[in-house]
């Protein structure tokens, strides 16, 4: 195998397609990359564990073809510390030989024969613009549990139907629900999808920016797998297996109280609050006709009070939040003021965007959190 690239165009591809290698790879040749250099002057990039596989092309100078097994995170740091010249790729035995103008590395092979086959990428099921689909995930995956041993809650529930979309996350602590549309294959397409946050953070991250991005997904025929596609770059990753639980109906069917703020600067007040918050204690937020005061501490701790102006229709009401799940919800909303909707003190409370005061607040994202009780 020999091939000439360049470095630029290498280090972009080599990071991409290492980016989800196991730090402790049950099998030592599952911490490779594989590299396969054909005469049509492609080389394709790829990686696997068993659960996420990541497929990267891109265009090289091919004098000789040929398949080889190397080290990717070692490859992905040589690469991108390279100087910014034409790299190349040479197998010399069992030896990998890098040359990058006056610098040279040499890396070692694993027995390529003993890395699995990667899963096919599914039929196309549609697409999606990519920046949507990147601002959707992040908006919906602050949600979504970071505990392990609650798998199903370290999943976004995908529902799609016909040209819409929606994204569900949750960790029992708060609900982050975002409608989007898209371009299904068939008109009528139903479907239900659970995808572990972080595989789907990732895939959105990085090929969102590529423009159009087209989805894949496999469900009752064997393996169950979602992929995702763009610019030359393509990712499956296999689903959460199991029943989420119906999240939908947390959200209230009515409201008889609800506050309007301005979203900055309510996020920026909580932020200053919430230094004098000891771990694991609320800042809370009490509204009354033309204002909001939030405080935290109390007794002989440091304290802390901030008052601003907010919009109150229905009866005064009291609420305390985990500080940094209220910040979440808030940094989420990409609207100028944020309508909090209330039922009662100690039942969730419903986060939705506005772009205006006397405006009507978007449903295409919500972000319900429940509120700690405190003291009175």
């Amino acid at each position: 195998m020999r091939f000439r690239v360049e470095r630029d165009v290498l280090a972009d591809a080599v990071t991409w397609t290492a980016r989800s290698l196991p730090t402790r790879p049950p099998v030592p040749v599952l911490a490779g990359v594989r590299i396969e250099a054909d005469t049509t002057g492609t080389i394709q990039l790829s990686s696997f564990d068993y659960e996420v596989s990541a497929r990267a092309q891109l265009p090289a100078d091919v004098s000789e073809p040929g398949t080889v097994l190397v080290s990717g995170r070692l490859l992905a740091e040589i690469s991108r510390a390279l100087p910014a010249k034409p790299v190349d790729v040479v197998l010399e035995g069992t030896k990998v030989q890098v040359t990058c103008g006056a610098s040279r590395f040499t890396l070692l092979t694993m027995p390529v024969e003993d890395y699995p086959a990667l899963p096919a990428m599914p039929p196309v099921t549609g697409t999606v613009d990519g920046d949507e689909l990147t601002h959707a995930v992040a908006q919906v995956s602050v949600a979504a549990s970071r505990d392990d041993t609650l798998p199903l809650l370290t999943g976004v529930r995908v529902e799609i139907e016909g040209e819409k979309v929606t994204l569900l996350a949750t960790d029992r602590y708060r609900l982050a629900l975002r409608e989007m549309t898209w371009k299904p294959s068939t008109p009528d397409l139903s479907a239900v999808a659970l995808v572990r946050a972080r595989t789907l953070n990732d895939a959105a991250k990085s090929l969102g920016s590529a423009g159009s991005v087209s989805v894949a997904l496999a469900t009752g025929s064997g393996v169950d797998l979602i992929g995702f596609e763009a610019g030359g770059r393509h990712t499956t990753s296999l689903l959460v297996d199991g029943d989420y639980p119906a999240v939908r109906r947390l959200f209230p069917d009515e409201t008889p109280i609800h506050a309007i703020v301005q979203k900055q600067a309510l996020a920026d007040a909580a932020k200053r609050v919430a230094l004098v918050a000891e771990r694991n204690t609320p800042i809370r937020l009490g509204f009354s006709e033309g204002q909001v005061v939030l405080d935290a501490g109390q007794g002989d701790d440091a304290q802390a009070s901030e008052a601003l102006e907010a919009v109150l229709v229905g009866d005064d009401i009291s609420v305390a939040f985990n500080p940094q799940f209220l910040l979440d919800g808030l940094g989420a909303l990409d609207t100028t003021f944020v309508r909090m909707s209330f039922t009662h003190p100690n039942k969730p409370v419903e986060f939705t965007g506005q772009e205006s005061l006397d405006g009507e607040d978007s449903k295409d994202y919500r972000y319900l959190l429940v509120p700690i009780r405190f003291a009175s």
